[in-house]
């Protein structure tokens, strides 16, 4: 995962999954102006394996948070940003600084299927567990990156056990994924939670709150 090479910055002028606009407005009598990217919604599972009484999540490696340890170590990458070249990365990073900790997730860009079916996939894609609809339990939605992209993503809750897991996961290398699940102990969740050594995304965090506040609490007594 963590054997990255051969790095280069280039300007993107199209992409499957972003898609830059400027919207220009008057807002209280102010003409104003804010430029977003229009992206895929998604959804979120916070799994709970209750064989062995631990969350099981996701950890690859996102380039965009390996950009911005770059750009604080090294600011010059992105000063020439409008010109068609960039300087070149020569001491670049460790690639585990680019590497966090996630929900099992996945972006809806599949029009045939509700988000329920799209979840389920993305549990057996990436964890190796298989779910139905009907283990699932809807937790919210919200919005995130609302300066940006103010995409929606809709968080559920999975419980599964050793017996339901068909492989090891770890998502589609065809497609380029290259994922590593963990288990987190229910003991050791809210310090892992809170753990800034641990580079992790909200949804970690809300979800393991969310847990420890409406189902821990309904767990059989030791």
């Amino acid at each position: 995962m963590e054997a990255i090479e051969e790095l280069a910055v280039q300007p993107c002028t199209s992409s499957l999954y972003l898609r830059p606009f400027r919207l220009s407005y008057r807002q209280n009598g102010t003409k104003k102006f804010w430029d977003f990217m229009r992206t895929h919604d998604s959804v979120s599972i916070l799994i709970f394996n209750t064989s062995r009484q631990c969350f099981v999540v996701v950890k690859q490696f996102r380039p965009a948070v390996y950009m911005c340890e770059i750009e604080r170590h090294q600011p010059q990458v992105f000063e020439n940003q409008d010109k068609e070249s960039f300087p070149s990365l020569e001491n670049p990073l460790p690639a585990a600084v680019g590497v966090t900790y996630e929900l099992c997730a996945g972006i809806v860009d599949k029009p045939g299927l509700s988000l329920e079916e799209i979840a389920c996939e993305e549990v057996l894609e990436e964890c190796g567990y298989r779910v139905s609809i009907a283990d699932l339990r809807r937790i919210t939605s919200y919005r995130s990156g609302v300066g940006v992209t103010g995409s929606r993503q809709t968080l559920f809750y999975a419980e599964v056990n050793d017996q339901m897991r068909t492989s090891g996961g770890g998502g589609q290398p065809e497609e380029g994924e290259l994922i590593e699940v963990v288990e987190i102990p229910l003991g050791e969740s809210m310090k892992f939670a809170y753990d800034e050594t641990f580079p992790k995304t909200m949804g970690v965090i809300f979800s393991f709150m969310w847990f420890h506040n409406n189902i821990a609490p309904k767990l059989p007594k030791k």
